[in-house]
């Protein structure tokens, strides 16, 4: 939005000539951090694919599955290999202090698997250069000016890390060592009362300054009240446009004018707008932290890829209209050994299958799929489950839990908790009379009105986990998550990236996924 950046223009030259400042103060840190990750059962390769066919296209025909087809990136299934690896995240950071309140500060990232830069053949001797594909990032650099004009005013403009809140909606990590940037400019007003940001990002760039581009924006305001510690509240508003060009045909002219004649191919921009409130805080041992946001919006980005399978057209008029909450409510008994903390939560993302046909639209050949739009949890942090949805994906979704920490000495920390999951739409899926590795078979494949539910079950975790603080600097950490898998992962339901994808399995075996994790920070 050329907007956007002529307002980002405008602030840098308000910056640049209000004063001159002079540096003061450098200072240098840096961050190492290792995880060692095993996942069993879980996964055909790895957490981001190859996906497997669940179903095939022509099992399914006239009806509106999806971008990503009845494939899964989950196997459930001991049969196939497990997943492991060891990564590592390395920053360098600098922040630079200048009179009147003035700062830069640039950050420096490395994300590696070990194994993959190693420079010499074992069995042959011969050295090489390392090749790579992960080579180091600017992660972060940015411009800062606080107490703007005598005011608790600050102005970041740049790459940036980003937390709205809690970071249930927008976090500056993607998982638990990787993380996430955004390229803007964000204004905070802050006092000990009040805090609000307002902040614009860029997250594809479309088209050069002087046209009428095509970037993809991400824009909002997010206000917190922390005047009364038992009951701080916040209220946001995020804003995501995508006015990409959308077609499903690109047909000689006469052609493209029946499909305007008709309303075909007529994709607007994706407009997700999504307001929220947040209530929490804590009166003596009990604590709360509650979230609801509502989304609505064209989501013609979606709709694009719902043309039924054999078909041509997505639905252009596809909708954002679907809420979330989460939940957690807490009791610390500092009275008992240890200081246990026991709690207990849920969440919910709403979420959309329109993914059967009744008899009159399969028989219909003009029928105009639906497109199955959930809740987008935008860019979330930490996840549900650490074997179900490493990267945040899941919607579609309802969840209950229960768990306890308690601190046995300063320095250590342990952890238990206990999850139920469950899909809220659950597809139809053909009407079976079994199954062949993994596939189903139907009992008449062209007429795809003959559907069965797959099971809402997804299953029960168990996660246990420990810390240990070393010094103030280094810690290890090692946990273990075990799900009791569902029918409805053997079965299969779209509530993977966003209520997208297919997480159907070969087989209903428990997952498992092991993890250690050590970091220092100077």
């Amino acid at each position: 939005m050329r907007a956007g950046r002529i307002v980002a223009s405008m602030l840098v030259s308000v910056l640049m000539g209000s004063a001159y400042a002079e540096l003061q103060n450098v200072d240098v840190g840096g961050e190492i951090r290792i995880r060692i990750r095993h996942w069993n059962n879980v996964y055909v390769g790895t957490p981001n694919g190859p996906r497997q066919i669940r179903i095939p296209n022509f099992f399914v025909p006239r009806r509106p599955i999806g971008p990503f087809g009845v494939q899964s990136r989950y196997d459930w299934d001991g049969e196939l290999n497990d997943l492991d690896f060891v990564e590592q995240r390395t920053r360098l950071n600098a922040r630079a202090d200048f009179t009147n309140n003035v700062a830069a500060f640039i950050e420096l990232e490395a994300y590696e698997l070990w194994g993959t830069d190693f420079r010499s053949n074992y069995i042959t001797g011969a050295d090489a250069a390392a090749v790579t594909t992960n080579d180091v990032e600017v992660y972060q650099a940015y411009i800062e000016a606080s107490e703007m004009f005598g005011a608790p005013l600050r102005l970041r403009i740049g790459r940036q890390e980003m937390q709205l809140g809690k970071g249930w909606l927008v976090d500056d990590i993607t998982t638990a060592i990787i993380g996430r940037s955004f390229d803007g400019l964000r204004l905070t007003y802050g006092n000990d009362v009040f805090e609000v940001d307002a902040f614009f990002s860029m997250l594809a760039e479309g088209g050069s300054f002087a046209e009428n581009d095509d970037d993809v924006t991400f824009a909002g305001v997010y206000g917190t009240y922390k005047g009364i510690d038992a009951l701080q509240a916040s209220l946001y508003w995020l804003w995501i446009r995508d006015p990409r060009s959308l077609n499903d045909t690109n047909f000689i002219a006469p052609l493209e004018w029946v499909e305007d004649l008709f309303g075909l191919d007529d994709y607007d921009s994706t407009n997700m707008h999504t307001v929220g409130m947040r209530l929490f805080g804590g009166t003596g041992s009990f604590d709360y932290d509650l979230e609801l946001a509502y989304q609505f919006g064209e989501a013609d980005a979606i709709g694009v890829g719902f043309a039924a399978v054999g078909g041509i057209y997505g639905d252009d008029g596809a909708e954002f209209d679907a809420w979330a909450g989460d939940l957690e409510i807490g009791y610390t008994a500092e009275e008992l050994p240890w200081s246990p903390r026991f709690f207990v939560g849920a969440a919910y993302f709403e979420g959309k299958d329109n993914r059967d046909v009744s008899f009159l639209e399969w028989a219909n050949p003009f029928n105009r799929a639906d497109a199955s739009v959930s809740f987008n949890r935008l860019f979330p942090g930490a996840p549900y489950s650490l074997v179900l949805e490493i990267g945040q994906d899941m919607s579609n979704f309802w969840m209950a839990k229960a768990g306890t920490t308690v601190h046995p000495t300063d320095s250590v920390t342990l952890g238990f908790k206990a999850a139920y999951f469950e899909a809220l739409e659950t597809f139809d899926a053909p009407l079976t009379v079994g199954g062949i590795g993994g596939f189903r078979i139907p009992v008449a494949p062209a007429l795809s009105f003959l559907t069965q539910a797959s099971d809402d079950e997804i299953g029960t975790t168990t996660h246990l986990w420990a810390k240990y603080d070393y010094t103030e600097n280094l810690y290890f950490r090692v946990g273990w998550e075990h799900l009791f898998t569902g029918q409805g992962l053997a079965d299969g339901n779209f509530v993977h990236r966003y209520g997208l994808e297919f997480n159907g399995g070969t087989d209903d075996e428990d997952a498992d996924y092991l993890y250690f994790d050590t970091g220092i920070k100077f």
